[in-house]
């Protein structure tokens, strides 16, 4: 039954190959020779060299395409004893396996990098024998059913041609009789079930390459995986025509539904004018673009601008500063008038406050500098109560060198030289 089966699918795969039509060459075959290393079941006692030198096997290998295939391949071989470290045994083997192949070189785009070298996987399963020539069981035949898998790394060495380094495990099943043929381990008449005869091969060999193509499968790169470099070229100067932006809106023309939109207006991600406010003129051209007003007004809205925030944003921008001599807290006399436009607008403003901020210049020792500041502070603060500002309203603190301007001018200097206020 088993042999019917592997007789289909070989007949399978040999109509797929005869009418399949490809730029590449799908068959080939495989001849191996090698080491082997029975692991177990061995009786106690009994030891096999690390490297055997007793394995060949041949195979014939069909890729459905550059990257996946199936194989049938024949091994065969015996297992012996190490010398001077085990009793002797000689037992000879085969296996027929069926398995499935992975070029794992063109999975993982080896060929970005060598043209070369190449590594497939492989797994399958199939039947074979163990015999022991010597020891107990020297008469018996142990026909068993098996697992194998694989590496198998390539060289490249023409079109025709690989040289093959591969390493398998295989795992029999059903296995009753030790490698050394001298125990067994399940009873004979049906057999021990399941996969507890394990052993490895490691074989060098050639794969020949069969065909009329000018590559197999193994090696094959597909024309339009890498582009040439007027292909490339093509493509570059597409992408160029589509990244034009003809308005200068930063919005490519192949996404710009507004292509013509004007110089500096600001848009959306399709390129169309925004209006952010909705009031019908677009930001562009909205002197205040999130705050709807007419177009009489610029699209500005229209609306009572209070007295406070005028006074407001001129002291808190530093328009009003109060200023001092070199080394001194004693408000300059052209700089009072400052205290005394504090002053109206806290009266005018009941509801709001006002912390004095105090500055030096960067000459001299940097904690002196601080207290300097300080002082500076407290002079406008105590001149506006004296004013008549509720202390509650107040606040001063010094923040010492203002190292915003040149120290190395004095002009600069002089304008460090001050105290400003913040409205709160």
């Amino acid at each position: 039954m088993k042999k019917i089966i592997l007789s289909t699918i070989l007949a399978g795969a040999l109509a797929i190959g005869a009418n399949a039509q490809t730029d590449f060459n799908k068959w080939s075959i495989e001849v191996n020779g090698g080491f082997n290393k029975p692991m177990a079941p061995l009786t106690p006692g009994f030891l096999s060299p690390s490297l055997n030198l007793g394995h060949a096997d041949l195979g014939v290998r069909y890729m459905f395409n550059e990257k996946f295939g199936a194989k049938l391949d024949y091994g065969f071989g015996s297992f012996k004893e190490s010398d001077g470290n085990s009793p002797g045994f000689s037992t000879n083997y085969y296996r027929l396996n069926l398995q499935g192949v992975a070029n794992l070189g063109r999975i993982m785009n080896w060929e970005s990098f060598t043209r070369r070298v190449n590594l497939l996987g492989h797994f399958g399963a199939g039947i074979g024998q163990v015999s022991p020539q010597e020891n107990t069981f020297n008469d018996f035949n142990d026909q068993v059913y098996n697992f194998i898998a694989g590496f198998t790394g390539q060289v490249k060495l023409s079109e025709r041609v690989a040289l093959t380094g591969d390493i398998s495990t295989i795992l029999n099943g059903r296995q009753t009789v030790a490698f050394d043929g001298a125990s067994a381990i399940g009873p004979q008449d049906n057999g021990f079930y399941g996969t507890n005869g394990t052993w490895w091969t490691g074989t060098l060999g050639l794969n020949f390459y069969l065909g009329s193509k000018a590559s197999h499968a193994d090696w094959y790169i597909a024309p339009e995986k890498y582009a040439t470099k007027e292909e490339l070229a093509t493509q570059i100067g597409e992408i160029k025509d589509m990244l034009k932006d003809s308005d200068g809106d930063g919005i490519p023309d192949y996404l710009d539904k507004e292509p013509n939109t004007p110089a500096n207006a600001r848009v959306d991600s399709s390129g169309r004018t925004l209006d952010s406010d909705g009031d019908g003129i677009p930001d562009h051209l909205d002197k205040c673009p999130f705050a709807p007003g007419p177009a009489s007004n610029e699209g500005c809205p229209i609306e009572e601008v209070k007295e406070i925030d005028y006074f407001k944003k001129a002291i808190n921008e530093g328009y009003v500063n109060v200023y001092y001599a070199f080394d001194s807290s004693k408000p300059l006399g052209y700089s009072a008038s400052a205290t005394n436009y504090v002053a109206n607008f806290l009266k005018k403003n009941p509801s709001v406050s006002v912390e004095i901020k105090g500055f030096a210049d960067e000459l001299g020792p940097e904690d002196y500098n601080m207290r300097l500041s300080e002082r500076r502070a407290k002079a406008v603060y105590d001149m506006l109560i004296s004013s008549g500002i509720d202390a509650s309203r107040l606040s001063y603190k010094g923040y010492g060198e203002d190292t915003s301007v040149d120290k190395k001018s004095a002009d600069a200097r002089q304008l460090a030289r001050r105290a400003s206020f913040e409205v709160k």
